[in-house]
């Protein structure tokens, strides 16, 4: 029998995605794809069975279409619905998201199944998850434990929570970790004991259910072990899709293939893309080679046209073979160059003058420029983004992953939410306070202001940083529970100030006084409300924030209402277990810790692509997709490129389906390395057009020696170095 489901194979770049839309069409516009498919008579008479539904109906076209993470979910989504001229509804998710939409659809089902309380479920940030997990477990988290971990507490109970979802992600009970985990770790004595790990999730996922609180990996079990096994669910989730378009199912965990079988046994029809040298999400919940067990039920097309302008076809071969057989003598054609310097530094300055140097003499523009590097750290982020932004060339940090609390503003906004609640004067010192006075008295913009991004970050304020700091050295009062801003007339030499700083001072006196008064007198309805008058009052101003700081407090906004959902939530449970008090405490130290990261929902600027250079670590560019014209491959002397740019979870290798809870041995981790590599190599060099720069240091910016596998490819383009 002839399966009417598709299962696309390719390599970076070869169509596959258009390919899935092109099915998309086919299905839900038959009759304008007549060249590969039949009129409907013409099918019927021939057999081929296309599902009735998808005939003309434009309200509900019953096509769920995924996608491997949320960036490619909405560019995919984007391009059905311009290649349907929006006629044709879609619902564009992540595997994940889907889960978590039927878990919370379906919730009644569940209440029923689990006998859980009928409570609307809230869901778990993984950092609030980290945090609450911890205060669970912290009683049997004793000294000991952690000695025989190896590592501190937060990295212990992330560790653990990890557990959960690999095992979910991977249709495996919490219940039977224990048992994966003793047969993987064998006798291994410097891991904790299986059952024990095992006792605290099944106490955390028990803990949760109670209050109606869903991590990932508590969403991911619900579904895979309850939902996908329940009747009355399977008829509303047949009824609804009779067909699935899944894009680089490579980077998707084995959940997905249960549901993707669930729909094909019932008759629906698939169309799914594959990437033999992707699984970019390998060792972080991805089971690809499980995934790929789908395409015997389909009907399988091989892309084989190589990407049009790149260098994979002509560079992987080399480059793969220089790598893992280094004893070969080859040297790399002219379109790679080698940047080779001692330290690290003078590698960093000669890669962006490199770049600015190209950039001017329009060789390339800097849109068309990607810096790839297996790790970065903040020593070369700000390092690259200061020498290209002086050049006037704006650089696009891919994902950036800087904690909130790095930004001014954030810091500036804690301090303010310090010294308006009462008990918090511990959490406030001198120079915080010298710090808020200058964020919160920025200069307005002029209207129809055009001014750069950098030029915004750089705008003016009343308050400099020597006038705050005179003003909180001798205005400032510290106190445990009520520290106090005086009046500027309290310091003797007050003419100093300037009028300038003294009045924007007094608006940001009286303004606190203002809202002092309002919280005495529960005017104030949460301190999410006061984050917001702070930002309208100071911050926002009707001006044009420049992009990242607009990221910055939506995040922030976006993080305090879950925080005080999820607060107010344990609150009705336990009514003693919490106070407001202490809730603003560890919201402030929560965020000090640096724990939450800035990407609000969308993560991306709104319009047109920003005419800037691309800076990504391996693992977010592959994510990502992209491609360009020239890569800068730094660090390409770093031992961590044959991790990939992104570490593997503990415990990942003993959850792959076809695997499960074998031992990893160094030969396993060996061959992963080199397969990762190559996979890495092939992906990236099928993203690049025009020319690779392999940057590299002698020494890395520890001071040792840098000996990683690309170690070769630079020695072998030594004859092209612009040094």
């Amino acid at each position: 029998m002839v399966s009417h489901s598709v299962w696309i194979v390719g390599t970076s770049r070869s169509g596959k995605t258009a390919r899935l839309v092109e099915q998309f069409c086919s299905w839900v516009q038959p009759e304008k794809h007549s060249e590969s498919f039949y009129t409907k008579k013409q099918r019927e008479k021939k057999g081929v069975r296309i599902p009735e539904f998808l005939y003309l109906k434009q309200t509900e076209p019953g096509v769920l279409v995924l996608a491997a993470n949320d960036d490619n979910r909405r560019e995919l989504g984007d391009i059905i619905v311009t290649s349907t001229l929006g006629k044709y509804p879609v619902r564009a998710k992540t595997p994940l998201g889907f889960f978590q939409d039927e878990v919370i659809l379906f919730w009644p089902l569940l209440i029923n199944s689990l006998s859980l309380k009928a409570q609307f479920p809230v869901r778990l940030r993984p950092e609030t998850e980290q945090e609450l997990a911890t205060k669970l477990w912290r009683p049997q988290l004793d000294e000991e434990i952690l000695r025989i971990a190896g590592v501190n507490e937060s990295r212990l109970v992330r560790r653990i929570l990890d557990l959960l979802q690999l095992a979910a992600y991977s249709g495996i009970r919490c219940e039977d970790i224990a048992q994966i985990l003793a047969r993987g770790l064998g006798d291994n004595t410097t891991t904790l004991e299986p059952e024990f790990l095992a006792s605290l999730l099944l106490d955390w996922r028990n803990w949760c259910l109670e209050r109606g609180l869903l991590s990932y990996g508590i969403i991911t079990e619900l579904y895979s072990q309850y939902l996908l096994s329940d009747r009355n669910y399977q008829q509303h989730l047949t009824k609804r899709y009779q067909a699935v378009l899944a894009d680089d199912v490579d980077d998707y965990p084995s959940v997905a293939r249960l549901l993707f079988e669930l729909l094909l046994n019932q008759g629906a029809v698939g169309a799914f893309s594959y990437n033999p040298d992707g699984a970019v999400r390998l060792g972080l919940g991805a089971d690809p080679s499980y995934l790929e067990g789908l395409a015997e039920r389909c009907r399988i097309e091989i892309l084989t046209e190589p990407p049009s302008e790149s260098l994979g076809e002509e560079l992987t071969k080399q480059m793969v073979e220089l790598v893992t057989e280094p004893m070969v003598l080859l040297s790399l054609p002219k379109m790679v160059h080698s940047i080779q310097t001692t330290s690290r530094a003078q590698l960093l300055r000669q890669t962006a003058e490199v770049i600015a140097n190209t950039i001017q003499s329009q060789q390339v523009q800097a849109e068309q420029v990607a810096i790839i590097a297996p790790g970065l750290d903040a020593i070369a982020r700000y390092t690259l983004v200061e020498i290209l932004i002086k050049q006037n060339i704006q650089v696009e940090l891919l994902n950036d992953q800087r904690p909130l609390v790095s930004s001014p503003v954030i810091r500036a906004l804690l301090t303010m939410l310090a010294l308006v609640y009462p008990g918090l004067g511990r959490l406030v010192d001198r120079d915080a306070v010298a710090e808020m006075l200058v964020v919160l008295s920025r200069k307005q913009p002029p209207e129809n202001s055009s001014l750069q991004t950098d030029a915004i970050n750089r705008v003016s304020t009343d308050i400099d940083p020597v006038r705050a700091g005179l003003i909180a050295d001798y205005c400032f009062v510290p106190h445990p529970d009520r520290p106090n801003l005086l009046p500027v007339s309290t310091f003797e030499r007050w003419d100093r100030i300037g009028y300038a700083a003294t009045t924007a001072y007094g608006e940001i006196l009286q303004w606190l006084e203002q809202q002092r008064s309002q919280q005495e007198l529960r005017l104030i309805p949460s301190p999410i409300s006061l984050l917001d008058r702070a930002i309208q009052r100071f911050l926002w101003n009707g001006s044009n924030l420049p992009y990242e700081q607009l990221a910055a407090l939506r995040e922030l906004l976006e993080t305090a209402q879950h925080y005080w959902e999820i607060d107010t939530r344990l609150r009705q449970i336990a009514p003693d277990e919490t106070t407001p008090h202490t809730t603003i405490i560890e919201f402030i130290q929560l965020l000090r810790r640096g724990t939450i990261t800035a990407n609000p929902y969308p993560v991306r600027p709104i319009g047109g692509a920003r005419r800037a250079v691309t800076l990504a670590t391996i693992f977010q560019y592959r994510s990502s997709r992209r491609s360009h014209r020239w890569h800068f491959w730094l660090d390409a002397g770093s031992s961590l490129w044959a991790k990939g740019g992104a570490a593997t979870l503990f415990g990942a290798p003993f959850f792959l389906r076809d695997r499960l809870g074998e031992p990893w041995t160094a030969e396993d981790e060996k061959l992963a390395q080199e397969q990762r590599l190559r996979r890495i190599l092939t992906d990236l060099l099928s993203r690049v057009s025009e020319r690779v720069y392999l940057c590299h240091s002698d020494l890395a910016v520890n001071g040792q020696e840098q000996l990683g596998p690309l170690l070769p490819l630079v020695n072998a383009c030594v004859t092209h170095s612009v040094i």
